[in-house]
């Protein structure tokens, strides 16, 4: 966890740059890796922001409480199931009675499952659409209201390079983050002419602790040493040979929030170490 906290305070955005102070934010999926690299950035920028997510409880209060006493804001969790709507719309609901507003939506839960098309379970299909594409939809359709009424907010959608190029065996993954994009083109006209800006994220491989263990099992299998089996897994997609780090997507997230980017709607935008330009 240490290196994800690290790796956020690199991303460029210190506790002295108060650009967000007092906006309210919802991360979904915040209480470890991506998620909490961008939670850490925009309470870094002066948020107060809602955690989501699963995990042991005590930890999850510890990072809570870490977060608000580090970055001088109020921070709280909610444990909503993003799968089921009624319980993405209670999140929302929390948010705005805990922070007065949810001012920024920042869509990032995901889950994978990996499997041929023909032998794909139905069920982890149904799954992987609902966290990774359904819940965005419900998400953002709980906070627009809002937003408009106060002509001001900030919707970023955490895709991937599978946004915008496939891979084999990820069918619903790949389905899922393409539907990602097209929601996020559909938000940002229909709030065009707003103050609500609407964008995607698209990193490629980020080391997280889930990357972490697929680097750790890797090199356990192939009998090799953790930097050689990172080498194997970046040298298969990402030219530069290196990871993107939670806190550089959470810095990329922090200027979609600020003002310097009013203009920027509707943008599918890679972290990816050159992935997509091959």
């Amino acid at each position: 966890m240490q290196d994800i906290w690290a790796g956020s305070r690199a991303g460029g955005f210190s506790n002295m740059d108060r650009m967000l102070k007092g906006r309210g934010v919802v991360v979904t999926g915040s209480t470890s890796g991506i998620g909490l690299g961008i939670a850490r950035a925009l309470a870094g920028a002066g948020a107060n922001v809602m955690l989501n997510g699963f995990g042991d409880a005590g930890e999850i209060e510890r990072l809570r409480s870490a977060l608000a006493a580090e970055c001088d804001v109020r921070a709280a969790w909610h444990g909503a199931d993003l799968s089921k709507p009624s319980q993405v719309r209670e999140l929302i609901a929390a948010a705005t009675g805990e922070l007065g507003a949810v001012d920024i939506l920042v869509n990032n839960a995901g889950i994978q499952h990996t499997a041929p098309l023909e032998s794909f379970d139905d069920e982890r299909w149904d799954a992987v659409l609902a966290v990774n594409l359904s819940a965005g939809f419900h998400a953002i359709k709980a906070v627009l209201p809002g937003m408009r009424a106060r002509d001001w907010g900030r919707i970023v959608n955490i895709a991937s390079t599978h946004g915008l190029v496939a891979s084999v065996e990820k069918s619903a993954y790949v389905a899922a983050k393409h539907g990602v994009l097209g929601l996020t083109k559909v938000v940002a006209l229909e709030t065009a002419r707003t103050g609500v800006t609407c964008n995607a994220i698209c990193p490629g491989w980020v080391l997280t602790p889930l990357v972490q263990k697929q680097i750790d099992e890797r090199a356990r299998r192939d009998g090799i040493t953790a930097e050689q089996a990172k080498g194997a897994l970046l040298a298969e997609k990402q030219p530069s040979g290196e990871f993107a780090s939670p806190g550089e997507i959470g810095s990329l997230c922090v200027y979609l929030c600020s003002d310097a980017a009013r203009q920027i709607r509707g943008a599918a935008l890679p972290v990816d170490g050159g992935w997509l330009a091959q």
